[in-house]
């Protein structure tokens, strides 16, 4: 595990009807997601979504279908974990987890099962400015895709 991330198993409750799964509790975590947004993305298979990550914004996300591998990042380099990352697949056939990740740490993934729809919780609104971008090959990340 990596400084800034964080993975909690979700609880899932079913009957007939169907069931009911919550995926976080903001009275929790309010403190870094009173001004947030809530945003859904939906991704093809194959798709890779590479090094994408924020200055100052944290972020929590919950797969609701289809899989992903995921790889968080550390780009932090005043963390005690810089420059490791850490790997996991989400979705179908996994158990239900939501994910976070704190600033600096930067957020990869590509979709293995389409469509995968992801919902993310973000403590800000969307800035481009407040945005970090690296690109998939660039060597200063060691990890091939």
């Amino acid at each position: 595990m990596i400084d800034g991330i964080q993975i909690i198993e979700l609880k899932t409750h079913n009957d007939e009807r169907g069931f009911f799964k919550e995926i976080i509790r903001l009275k929790n975590y309010g403190d870094k997601f009173d001004r947030g947004q809530l945003s859904h993305s939906m991704v093809k298979k194959n798709v890779l979504k590479a090094w994408h990550g924020h200055k100052m914004q944290s972020q929590w996300n919950y797969v609701v279908s289809g899989l992903i591998k995921v790889v968080l990042y550390d780009n932090n380099s005043i963390s005690k974990t810089y420059k490791n990352s850490h790997e996991f697949f989400v979705g179908e056939g996994y158990p239900s987890i939501a994910y976070f990740f704190a600033p600096g740490v930067l957020h990869s993934y590509r979709c293995l099962i389409e469509p995968m729809h992801i919902i993310y919780l973000t403590s800000d609104t969307y800035d481009i400015e407040e945005e970090i971008r690296i690109k998939v090959n660039d060597p200063s990340i060691v990890y091939s895709w």
